[in-house]
C-alpha cells in the first residue's frame, strides 16, 4: 500500500489518509467542497457536491489518475431532500458511464458540510 496526500485538499480530521492505493486502485477518503485555502463552502448543495468532487479528483490526480477512472463512488447526505441537488452536481462534474453508486442519508458528518464522497478508481496504466 501507498499513501497518497496533497496540500490542495482540507487536511484530514483523524487519523486516516487522504487516499491509499492498493494494487491498480486509488481508494479516497471521504472529502468534503470546503475551498481547502479559506474552508468556505458552496452556497448551493449541487456546487458543494462538484467542489466536493474536485477535492476528490485532486486526490486522485496525486495518485496519478483523474475522475474518468472512477468505478464507484458513496455519497452520503444529511438531507436525502437534497438528492435532486446532488445529481445535478455529480452529473454535470462526472461523465457516461458514470461510477457505480450508493447514496445514504446519515443524521451528521464530521464537519458541517451537507455532502461527503469517498471513491475508488483505477490507476492509469502509465503511472
Amino acid at each position: 500500500m501507498k499513501e497518497i496526500t496533497s496540500d490542495d485538499v482540507p487536511a484530514a480530521l483523524g487519523p486516516y489518509s487522504q487516499g491509499i492505493i492498493s494494487g491498480d486502485t486509488v481508494h479516497v477518503s471521504g472529502k468534503s467542497g470546503e475551498d481547502p485555502e479559506t474552508g468556505e463552502l458552496p452556497d448551493t448543495v449541487a456546487e458543494e457536491t462538484k467542489a466536493t468532487l474536485r477535492n476528490v479528483e485532486t486526490v486522485l490526480e496525486a495518485a496519478g489518475t483523474t475522475a474518468d477512472s472512477i468505478v464507484s463512488a458513496t455519497v452520503y447526505l444529511t438531507d436525502m431532500d437534497d438528492y435532486d441537488e446532488v445529481n445535478r452536481g455529480y452529473r454535470s462534474y462526472l461523465s457516461e458511464p458514470y461510477p457505480a453508486r450508493t447514496c445514504v442519508e446519515v443524521s451528521r458528518l464530521p464537519a458541517p458540510i451537507s455532502v461527503e464522497i469517498t471513491v475508488t478508481a483505477e490507476l492509469d496504466d502509465g503511472r
